[in-house]
């Protein structure tokens, strides 16, 4: 599984790092930072919820 961002559509609500803050972090100016695009299988509930979470639809998982 690997995380992917269209940074076009992420405005930085952060709500995929309140969620799952070991794979997902914003900056001071709201950039996000996947800190592992492809985390363990044991992680995918927690990183498909955070991914679902957010608002602006700018993340995906793809197997």
């Amino acid at each position: 599984m690997k995380i992917v961002v269209d940074r076009d559509l992420c405005d930085g609500h952060g709500m995929c790092e309140a969620m799952a803050h070991e794979f997902f972090e914003l900056d001071d100016e709201d950039q996000l930072t996947i800190l592992n695009e492809t985390p363990d299988e044991a992680d995918r509930d927690k990183v498909h919820a955070a991914v679902q979470a957010c608002p602006a639809l700018a993340l995906t998982l793809h197997d």
